[in-house]
């Protein structure tokens, strides 16, 4: 009998697969105009497999909220879909909710930028009166 591999579980190989099985349903079987660009980010099973907490991203802020309708009103077709493409003994419960990780990453790369540019800002006047002052101090030796 081959050995499980540490770090890596079944339901970390299932949330995977449920993962590529449920993009791929979202790109080419949801006739939903409401569901617009959306990425899934990340799924999370219960350990007994009866339910899934599906993470996802929209390109557009603005369609979130209907994004989310739109999901949560085609979750019994995606789980039934998911069912026929998985074999599994219990097809979990889909449960959407927005990733807002993403954003919150964009975010502090933001602040991240606008803090070096005010460094460099700093450093750049630091060095600018540094450079004066040597002038200075050169004139008053002469």
């Amino acid at each position: 009998m081959a050995k499980a591999r540490k770090g890596f579980s079944r339901s970390d190989r299932i949330a995977e697969q449920i993962q590529r099985e449920l993009a791929e349903l979202v790109r080419t079987g949801l006739k939903d105009p409401r569901v617009g660009w959306i990425t899934i980010t990340a799924v999370q099973v219960t350990r007994d497999y009866s339910h899934a907490k599906v993470f996802y991203t929209v390109m557009d802020e603005k369609t979130r909220e209907v994004s989310q309708e739109a999901l949560d009103h085609s979750a019994g077709f995606l789980r039934s879909e998911l069912g026929r493409s998985i074999k599994m003994f219990t097809t979990p419960q889909l449960h959407f909710v927005y990733d807002e990780s993403v954003s919150r990453g964009m975010h502090m790369t933001s602040l991240i930028n606008q803090v070096a540019r005010e460094d460099a800002e700093k450093f750049s006047a630091a060095e600018g009166e540094g450079a004066t002052a040597a002038q200075e101090q050169e004139g008053s030796e002469e």
